[in-house]
């Protein structure tokens, strides 16, 4: 059966509505509001609103770091259910905890028609908060895969324990462990990395890097337009953060419609450059906002301090000089060079 959607939020809808939240409520309740007023509802990626589903993103992201992290993980997570067909739960607040370190496996075991999670899962942002995750693990063959798990069901423990770095302090990403926990699979054995998707929500994390680096510029345009005197380096400083969000954003729309004009195609490559790019970007802003404007807004604005420590943790999501490599890689299969004008 068909499930019945809410009218996709928009630019505008999102902005209203990230007005409205309390500020003292943690990130978690904020979510909760914004998934009351149907504002987790994007246009779904590669279905021709790519790059608005992306504003939105952006938009959470220049409110608050640590509400973006878990509004574009719920979303992802509606996405992915939404690709792979997977259970529906009108009104949950979803994580998608995949990170898969060595020491600490995540098994599926089967029993008859009934599905379990067993292990230790780390970096499960708003754990404490949220009701549903995605939760990638290995079943019996080896094989990954994606199940959905009730996180205040049985054989569920949030722990305090994984956590310690001051930036994106308010996720509370910490570790989980599942004890014979019931899950649900979604999708096929590989079917979550193999699947279209997986490239376009990867792509998605970078529109919250570009919101938090737009949001830092922004306190440096103020800034400059307000000296009486103009100052030639914080000029200089301004103009080079121009010039970095200027190209950002140019390759987000870029990626955006690539992906929108072939949703089914592989779109690694792409969004390993849209996120490198943006990566690129946003520390060169962050880089010069901060010499830019000196120890004052970092000591006295509580807004601008939380960002400018918040920023630098979230985007060691990328993998840095790995995907660096991996973008080479690719590059050297093809045969001709792909940079004409």
């Amino acid at each position: 059966m068909e499930i019945a959607r809410l009218p996709y939020a928009s630019a505008d809808s999102l902005s209203q509505a990230l007005a409205r939240l309390e500020p003292q409520q943690t990130p978690g309740q904020q979510l909760a509001s914004l998934i009351s007023a149907g504002q987790d509802q994007l246009s779904l990626p590669g279905h021709g609103a790519t790059l608005q589903r992306w504003q939105c993103l952006a938009l959470a992201a220049c409110h608050d770091l640590s509400l973006a992290k878990l509004y574009e993980g719920h979303t992802d997570a509606l996405a992915i259910l939404a690709e792979l067909n997977g259970p529906q739960r009108p009104g949950a607040a979803w994580g998608v905890w995949c990170a898969e370190p060595p020491d600490a496996v995540v098994v599926l075991h089967q029993h008859g028609d009934r599905y379990t999670i067993s292990g230790r899962k780390p970096w499960c942002s708003g754990a404490a908060e949220l009701s549903q995750a995605l939760v990638s693990c290995q079943d019996a063959d080896g094989q990954r895969r994606l199940v959905a798990v009730a996180l205040r069901a049985p054989g569920v423990t949030i722990t305090g324990d994984g956590w310690h770095a001051v930036g994106m302090a308010a996720t509370a990403s910490v570790d989980v462990l599942f004890d014979d926990a019931a899950a649900i699979p979604v999708g096929a054995p590989g079917a979550y990395l193999s699947r279209p998707g997986f490239w376009h929500g990867g792509a998605g994390i970078a529109a919250c890097w570009y919101g938090a680096a737009q949001m830092l510029a922004g306190y440096l345009h103020q800034a400059a337009r307000s000296q009486l005197t103009p100052d030639p380096h914080r000029l200089a400083h301004l103009g080079e953060v121009d010039a970095a969000l200027a190209a950002a954003a140019a390759l987000l729309r870029a990626t955006a419609a690539t992906i929108d004009r072939a949703p089914g195609a592989y779109a690694g490559r792409s969004a390993m450059r849209a996120r490198l790019g943006v990566e690129a970007a946003a520390t060169a802003v962050l880089h010069h906002t901060t010499r830019a404007l000196g120890a004052g807004p970092l000591c006295r604005d509580a807004r601008f301090a939380r960002l400018a420590a918040d920023l630098p943790v979230f985007l060691r999501q990328s993998h840095a000089q790995r995907d660096l490599a991996t973008l080479g890689n690719l590059l050297t299969q093809q045969e001709e060079a792909p940079w004409a004008l």
